[in-house]
Protein backbone atom coordinates (compact mmCIF):
# COMPACT_ATOMS: atom_id res chain seq x y z
CA UNK A 1 0.00 0.00 0.00
CA UNK A 2 1.49 3.32 -1.13
CA UNK A 3 0.70 6.15 1.30
CA UNK A 4 3.19 8.67 -0.05
CA UNK A 5 2.11 12.19 -0.89
CA UNK A 6 3.76 15.34 -2.19
CA UNK A 7 3.53 18.46 -0.07
CA UNK A 8 5.31 21.75 -0.74
CA UNK A 9 7.61 19.90 -3.11
CA UNK A 10 8.54 17.43 -0.36
CA UNK A 11 7.84 13.71 -0.74
CA UNK A 12 6.22 12.50 2.49
CA UNK A 13 5.70 8.88 3.52
CA UNK A 14 2.03 9.52 4.35
CA UNK A 15 -0.38 12.49 4.59
CA UNK A 16 -0.40 12.91 8.40
CA UNK A 17 1.56 15.92 9.68
CA UNK A 18 1.49 17.16 13.29
CA UNK A 19 0.83 20.90 13.13
CA UNK A 20 2.36 23.69 15.20
CA UNK A 21 2.04 22.89 18.90
CA UNK A 22 4.10 22.66 22.11
CA UNK A 23 4.75 18.98 21.33
CA UNK A 24 7.54 19.99 18.94
CA UNK A 25 9.47 21.62 21.80
CA UNK A 26 10.45 18.19 23.14
CA UNK A 27 13.00 16.21 21.14
CA UNK A 28 11.81 12.95 22.69
CA UNK A 29 8.16 13.63 21.84
CA UNK A 30 9.15 14.69 18.32
CA UNK A 31 10.94 11.38 17.93
CA UNK A 32 7.89 9.56 19.28
CA UNK A 33 5.67 11.34 16.76
CA UNK A 34 7.95 10.13 13.97
CA UNK A 35 7.88 6.59 15.35
CA UNK A 36 4.07 6.70 15.40
CA UNK A 37 3.93 7.66 11.74
CA UNK A 38 4.33 11.43 11.41
CA UNK A 39 5.56 12.17 7.88
CA UNK A 40 6.81 15.70 8.75
CA UNK A 41 6.74 17.98 11.77
CA UNK A 42 5.63 21.59 11.98
CA UNK A 43 7.32 23.39 14.85
CA UNK A 44 5.62 25.67 17.33
CA UNK A 45 5.32 29.28 16.11
CA UNK A 46 8.05 31.81 16.69
CA UNK A 47 6.33 35.11 17.55
CA UNK A 48 8.07 38.32 16.50
CA UNK A 49 6.60 40.16 19.51
CA UNK A 50 8.30 37.74 21.88
CA UNK A 51 11.68 38.18 20.20
CA UNK A 52 11.32 41.98 20.14
CA UNK A 53 10.18 42.24 23.76
CA UNK A 54 13.05 40.04 24.91
CA UNK A 55 15.60 42.11 22.95
CA UNK A 56 14.25 45.38 24.32
CA UNK A 57 14.15 44.05 27.87
CA UNK A 58 17.76 42.87 27.64
CA UNK A 59 18.85 46.21 26.18
CA UNK A 60 17.23 48.09 29.05
CA UNK A 61 18.91 45.78 31.56
CA UNK A 62 22.36 46.32 30.06
CA UNK A 63 21.96 50.07 29.71
CA UNK A 64 20.70 50.59 33.24
CA UNK A 65 23.04 48.15 34.97
CA UNK A 66 25.09 49.73 37.78
CA UNK A 67 28.56 48.17 38.09
CA UNK A 68 28.57 49.12 41.78
CA UNK A 69 31.87 51.05 41.77
CA UNK A 70 32.60 54.31 40.04
CA UNK A 71 35.95 53.01 38.81
CA UNK A 72 34.46 49.79 37.42
CA UNK A 73 34.54 49.57 33.65
CA UNK A 74 31.83 48.35 31.27
CA UNK A 75 33.79 45.12 31.04
CA UNK A 76 32.07 43.99 34.22
CA UNK A 77 28.72 43.96 32.39
CA UNK A 78 27.53 40.83 30.54
CA UNK A 79 27.60 41.11 26.79
CA UNK A 80 24.38 40.50 24.84
CA UNK A 81 25.81 37.68 22.65
CA UNK A 82 26.25 35.59 25.82
CA UNK A 83 22.47 35.28 26.15
CA UNK A 84 20.53 32.76 24.09
CA UNK A 85 17.28 34.53 23.27
CA UNK A 86 14.01 33.16 21.88
CA UNK A 87 15.23 33.37 18.27
CA UNK A 88 18.56 31.69 19.02
CA UNK A 89 16.80 28.92 20.95
CA UNK A 90 14.33 28.39 18.11
CA UNK A 91 17.11 28.17 15.51
CA UNK A 92 19.09 25.76 17.69
CA UNK A 93 15.99 23.60 18.10
CA UNK A 94 15.65 23.41 14.31
CA UNK A 95 19.20 22.10 14.12
CA UNK A 96 18.57 19.53 16.87
CA UNK A 97 15.35 18.32 15.25
CA UNK A 98 17.15 17.91 11.93
CA UNK A 99 19.82 15.84 13.67
CA UNK A 100 17.24 13.75 15.55
CA UNK A 101 14.54 13.13 12.95
CA UNK A 102 14.48 11.52 9.54
CA UNK A 103 11.41 13.47 8.41
CA UNK A 104 11.15 17.06 7.13
CA UNK A 105 11.05 19.84 9.71
CA UNK A 106 8.80 22.78 8.89
CA UNK A 107 9.29 25.97 10.89
CA UNK A 108 6.36 28.22 11.81
CA UNK A 109 6.68 31.99 11.93
CA UNK A 110 4.17 34.52 13.26
CA UNK A 111 5.37 38.03 12.50
CA UNK A 112 4.18 41.62 12.71
CA UNK A 113 6.51 43.80 10.65
CA UNK A 114 7.81 43.19 7.14
CA UNK A 115 11.43 43.47 8.31
CA UNK A 116 10.78 41.02 11.15
CA UNK A 117 9.20 38.44 8.86
CA UNK A 118 12.10 38.63 6.41
CA UNK A 119 14.88 38.70 9.02
CA UNK A 120 13.56 35.72 10.95
CA UNK A 121 12.65 33.76 7.82
CA UNK A 122 16.20 34.06 6.51
CA UNK A 123 17.61 32.88 9.83
CA UNK A 124 15.21 29.92 9.83
CA UNK A 125 16.28 28.92 6.33
CA UNK A 126 19.96 29.12 7.30
CA UNK A 127 19.27 26.94 10.36
CA UNK A 128 18.20 24.12 8.03
CA UNK A 129 14.39 24.10 8.06
CA UNK A 130 12.92 22.21 5.11
CA UNK A 131 10.03 24.64 4.69
CA UNK A 132 8.40 27.63 6.38
CA UNK A 133 4.78 28.00 7.42
CA UNK A 134 3.48 31.55 7.72
CA UNK A 135 1.09 31.60 10.66
CA UNK A 136 -0.45 34.97 9.86
CA UNK A 137 -2.68 36.12 12.71
CA UNK A 138 -4.22 39.41 11.67
CA UNK A 139 -7.57 40.74 12.84
CA UNK A 140 -8.85 43.57 10.62
CA UNK A 141 -10.13 45.65 13.50
CA UNK A 142 -9.76 48.97 11.68
CA UNK A 143 -13.20 49.60 10.12
CA UNK A 144 -11.61 52.00 7.62
CA UNK A 145 -9.50 49.23 6.10
CA UNK A 146 -10.88 47.56 2.99
CA UNK A 147 -10.80 43.87 2.17
CA UNK A 148 -8.39 44.57 -0.69
CA UNK A 149 -5.97 46.24 1.74
CA UNK A 150 -6.14 43.25 4.10
CA UNK A 151 -5.42 40.81 1.29
CA UNK A 152 -2.53 42.95 0.08
CA UNK A 153 -0.86 42.55 3.50
CA UNK A 154 -0.68 38.80 2.87
CA UNK A 155 0.40 39.09 -0.75
CA UNK A 156 3.04 41.72 -0.05
CA UNK A 157 4.45 39.53 2.70
CA UNK A 158 4.66 36.57 0.33
CA UNK A 159 6.42 38.59 -2.35
CA UNK A 160 8.93 39.96 0.16
CA UNK A 161 9.74 36.51 1.55
CA UNK A 162 9.87 34.82 -1.83
CA UNK A 163 12.53 37.29 -2.93
CA UNK A 164 14.64 36.51 0.15
CA UNK A 165 14.37 32.76 0.83
CA UNK A 166 14.45 29.64 -1.32
CA UNK A 167 12.73 27.04 0.89
CA UNK A 168 9.03 26.24 0.27
CA UNK A 169 6.51 28.61 1.85
CA UNK A 170 3.16 27.49 3.19
CA UNK A 171 0.53 30.14 3.96
CA UNK A 172 -1.87 29.33 6.78
CA UNK A 173 -5.13 31.16 6.10
CA UNK A 174 -8.29 31.94 8.01
CA UNK A 175 -11.71 31.53 6.34
CA UNK A 176 -12.53 35.24 6.87
CA UNK A 177 -12.04 36.44 3.30
CA UNK A 178 -14.76 37.58 0.93
CA UNK A 179 -13.33 35.63 -2.01
CA UNK A 180 -11.07 32.93 -0.64
CA UNK A 181 -10.46 31.19 -3.96
CA UNK A 182 -9.26 34.41 -5.59
CA UNK A 183 -6.93 35.15 -2.68
CA UNK A 184 -5.44 31.65 -2.82
CA UNK A 185 -4.87 32.05 -6.56
CA UNK A 186 -3.06 35.34 -5.95
CA UNK A 187 -1.06 33.81 -3.11
CA UNK A 188 0.23 31.10 -5.44
CA UNK A 189 1.27 33.75 -7.96
CA UNK A 190 3.02 35.70 -5.18
CA UNK A 191 5.19 32.74 -4.23
CA UNK A 192 3.24 30.43 -1.93
CA UNK A 193 3.96 26.74 -2.48
CA UNK A 194 0.92 25.71 -0.46
CA UNK A 195 -1.91 26.84 1.76
CA UNK A 196 -3.23 25.38 5.01
CA UNK A 197 -6.97 25.71 5.54
CA UNK A 198 -7.84 26.94 8.12
CA UNK A 199 -6.02 28.85 10.80
CA UNK A 200 -7.95 28.48 14.06
CA UNK A 201 -8.18 31.95 15.58
CA UNK A 202 -8.79 31.75 19.31
CA UNK A 203 -11.61 34.05 20.38
CA UNK A 204 -11.60 36.17 23.56
CA UNK A 205 -14.12 35.17 26.22
CA UNK A 206 -15.78 37.21 28.98
CA UNK A 207 -15.68 36.62 32.71
CA UNK A 208 -19.20 37.79 33.62
CA UNK A 209 -18.38 37.88 37.33
CA UNK A 210 -15.23 39.95 37.00
CA UNK A 211 -16.60 41.93 34.01
CA UNK A 212 -13.40 41.47 32.06
CA UNK A 213 -12.00 39.61 29.10
CA UNK A 214 -10.39 36.24 29.67
CA UNK A 215 -8.41 33.88 27.49
CA UNK A 216 -10.03 30.48 26.99
CA UNK A 217 -8.53 27.54 25.13
CA UNK A 218 -11.04 25.06 23.75
CA UNK A 219 -9.86 21.99 21.80
CA UNK A 220 -11.19 21.55 18.29
CA UNK A 221 -13.93 19.09 17.32
CA UNK A 222 -14.43 16.93 14.24
CA UNK A 223 -17.26 19.20 13.06
CA UNK A 224 -14.70 21.91 12.34
CA UNK A 225 -13.22 19.87 9.49
CA UNK A 226 -16.30 20.48 7.34
CA UNK A 227 -15.33 24.07 6.52
CA UNK A 228 -11.88 23.05 5.29
CA UNK A 229 -13.43 20.09 3.47
CA UNK A 230 -15.68 22.39 1.45
CA UNK A 231 -12.94 24.78 0.39
CA UNK A 232 -10.37 22.13 -0.40
CA UNK A 233 -12.99 20.45 -2.60
CA UNK A 234 -13.56 23.76 -4.41
CA UNK A 235 -9.85 24.52 -4.85
CA UNK A 236 -8.63 21.03 -5.73
CA UNK A 237 -7.14 20.79 -9.22
CA UNK A 238 -7.62 24.47 -10.03
CA UNK A 239 -4.23 25.98 -9.10
CA UNK A 240 -1.28 24.23 -10.69
CA UNK A 241 1.54 23.30 -8.32
CA UNK A 242 -0.15 24.51 -5.12
CA UNK A 243 -0.29 22.08 -2.18
CA UNK A 244 -3.46 21.90 -0.11
CA UNK A 245 -3.22 21.19 3.60
CA UNK A 246 -6.25 20.63 5.84
CA UNK A 247 -5.99 21.77 9.43
CA UNK A 248 -8.41 22.11 12.32
CA UNK A 249 -10.61 19.45 13.87
CA UNK A 250 -9.03 16.22 12.63
CA UNK A 251 -9.56 13.66 15.39
CA UNK A 252 -10.32 10.38 13.61
CA UNK A 253 -9.36 8.38 10.54
CA UNK A 254 -12.78 9.23 9.10
CA UNK A 255 -12.03 12.96 9.42
CA UNK A 256 -8.73 12.51 7.58
CA UNK A 257 -10.25 10.33 4.85
CA UNK A 258 -12.97 12.90 4.08
CA UNK A 259 -10.37 15.63 3.65
CA UNK A 260 -8.23 13.45 1.40
CA UNK A 261 -11.29 12.56 -0.68
CA UNK A 262 -11.92 16.25 -1.31
CA UNK A 263 -8.31 16.76 -2.43
CA UNK A 264 -6.06 17.51 0.54
CA UNK A 265 -2.38 16.64 0.06
CA UNK A 266 -1.81 16.44 3.82
CA UNK A 267 -3.90 16.49 6.98
CA UNK A 268 -2.62 18.37 10.01
CA UNK A 269 -3.17 17.09 13.55
CA UNK A 270 -3.02 19.12 16.76
CA UNK A 271 -5.75 18.92 19.42
CA UNK A 272 -6.07 15.15 19.16
CA UNK A 273 -2.33 14.73 19.81
CA UNK A 274 -2.36 17.18 22.71
CA UNK A 275 -5.31 15.35 24.27
CA UNK A 276 -4.31 11.73 23.62
CA UNK A 277 -0.60 11.74 22.80
CA UNK A 278 1.47 10.69 19.76
CA UNK A 279 0.02 7.16 19.76
CA UNK A 280 -3.23 8.56 18.39
CA UNK A 281 -1.40 9.33 15.17
CA UNK A 282 -0.70 5.65 14.65
CA UNK A 283 -4.37 4.79 15.25
CA UNK A 284 -5.52 7.32 12.64
CA UNK A 285 -2.95 6.10 10.14
CA UNK A 286 -4.03 2.51 10.76
CA UNK A 287 -7.65 3.50 10.24
CA UNK A 288 -6.81 5.05 6.87
CA UNK A 289 -4.98 1.92 5.79
CA UNK A 290 -7.85 -0.31 6.90
CA UNK A 291 -10.37 1.78 4.96
CA UNK A 292 -8.15 1.76 1.86
CA UNK A 293 -7.90 -2.00 2.06
CA UNK A 294 -11.70 -2.34 2.33
CA UNK A 295 -12.21 -0.02 -0.64
CA UNK A 296 -9.52 -1.64 -2.75
CA UNK A 297 -7.31 1.44 -3.01
CA UNK A 298 -3.58 0.80 -3.33
CA UNK A 299 -2.38 4.40 -3.00
CA UNK A 300 -3.47 7.79 -1.72
CA UNK A 301 -3.56 9.04 -5.31
CA UNK A 302 -6.21 6.41 -6.13
CA UNK A 303 -8.84 8.29 -4.14
CA UNK A 304 -7.54 11.81 -3.54
CA UNK A 305 -10.02 14.30 -4.99
CA UNK A 306 -12.68 11.63 -5.72
CA UNK A 307 -15.27 13.83 -4.01
CA UNK A 308 -13.96 17.24 -5.07
CA UNK A 309 -15.98 19.84 -6.96
CA UNK A 310 -14.29 18.68 -10.17
CA UNK A 311 -15.32 15.07 -9.64
CA UNK A 312 -18.92 15.03 -8.39
CA UNK A 313 -21.90 15.33 -10.78
CA UNK A 314 -23.27 18.48 -9.12
CA UNK A 315 -20.48 20.81 -7.87
CA UNK A 316 -23.14 23.17 -6.51
CA UNK A 317 -23.53 20.75 -3.62
CA UNK A 318 -20.42 22.35 -2.15
CA UNK A 319 -22.05 25.75 -2.45
CA UNK A 320 -25.66 26.97 -2.10
CA UNK A 321 -27.33 23.64 -2.92
CA UNK A 322 -25.92 22.09 0.26
CA UNK A 323 -27.45 24.88 2.34
CA UNK A 324 -30.89 24.45 0.76
CA UNK A 325 -30.81 20.65 1.05
CA UNK A 326 -29.93 20.74 4.74
CA UNK A 327 -32.72 23.18 5.57
CA UNK A 328 -35.26 21.20 3.56
CA UNK A 329 -34.28 17.96 5.31
CA UNK A 330 -34.67 19.33 8.83
CA UNK A 331 -37.32 17.78 11.04
CA UNK A 332 -38.14 19.03 14.51
CA UNK A 333 -37.87 16.97 17.66
CA UNK A 334 -41.00 15.18 18.95
CA UNK A 335 -43.27 17.63 20.76
CA UNK A 336 -41.78 20.72 19.11
CA UNK A 337 -44.21 22.54 16.83
CA UNK A 338 -42.94 24.60 13.91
Amino acid sequence: MNLTTNYLGLTLKNPLVPSASPLSKSLSIAHELEDCGASALIMWSLFEEAVTAETESLARFLQNQDPGFAEASSGFLPQQPEFAGALDQYLEHIRKLKETLGIPVIASLNGVTSSGWVRHARAIEQAGADALELNVYYIAGDIRQSGVEVEERYLSLLRDLRSQIQIPINLKLSPAFSSLGHLVTQAAAAGANGVALFNRFYQPDIDIQGLRLQSTLRPSTSAETLLAMRWIAILYGRIQGLSLGATGGVHTAEDAIKLLLTGADVVHLCSVLLQHGPSQLALILGGIQEWMNEQGFESIDDFRGRVSALAIPNPAEFERANYVNILDSYSSAPGVRI
